[in-house]
């Protein structure tokens, strides 16, 4: 009964070695500009790796091009579960260099940042059709998200079938609304959290886990 035992524990051991030696899906952090994209991005990989993704900022399109964070292993009640994470673009249907302006930006400067959010707009939505395996899709929970912008995207995750999470992002904001994100986009489940502050970051790996392992 022992040798039995112990041959169980064996095999178990190589199926749980082969099962970790998989790739890494590859998740995709998507939504509108300043929703908090890289800011979440960041505070999953300094809390599982120790290291940035990318830098944060309130101007808009800071990123304008996906920048990827790999072998990312979040451990979840006794499950490891690792991924790569795409810092994507903010998605938008205009860039206009004149927001930038706003920012205290030179024209050419701001020329020049519009020129590449635009670039980077075309790149999200590449790795979007080809390059990701789910989505973690962030809304700002003060905005409205009634958009063309987000209802474009989420229909072509949608036909994409990919695994899709909806985190309502900066609940710590006074104007924070979850529940008008969830009656949105009702067909998901929508997860309430602030990546600035790190409030709720446990059930968002739950459901990381859950939806990506």
């Amino acid at each position: 009964m022992g040798l039995l035992t112990e041959l169980r524990d064996s095999i178990s051991r190589v199926t749980d070695r082969l099962f970790s030696a998989q790739e890494p899906k590859r998740i995709g952090i998507y939504g509108p500009p300043n929703a908090g994209k890289t800011t979440l991005a960041n505070r999953i990989a300094r809390d599982w790796t120790g290291d940035a993704v990318g830098p944060e900022s309130h101007v808009p399109h800071e990123t304008r091009r996906a920048r990827r964070k790999e072998n990312v292993e979040i451990q979840r009640n006794g499950k490891t579960v690792t991924i790569d994470i795409v810092d994507t673009p903010g998605v938008t249907t205009k860039v206009d260099y004149k927001e930038f302006i706003d920012h205290d930006m030179e024209k050419d400067d701001a020329v020049r940042r519009s020129r590449e959010a635009t670039e980077g707009v075309a790149e999200a939505m590449h790795w979007l059709r080809e390059d990701v395996d789910g989505v973690i899709y962030v809304l700002d929970s003060a905005d409205d998200p009634f958009t063309q912008v987000n209802t474009m995207l989420i229909g072509i995750i949608e036909s994409q079938d990919l695994p899709v999470l909806i985190f309502a992002n900066k609940t710590d904001l006074e104007d924070s609304n979850v529940q008008q994100i969830a009656n949105a986009f009702p067909q998901h489940e929508t997860v309430p959290l602030s990546a600035l502050e790190g409030d709720n970051m446990d059930e968002v790996y739950d459901k990381i886990a859950e939806y990506f392992g």
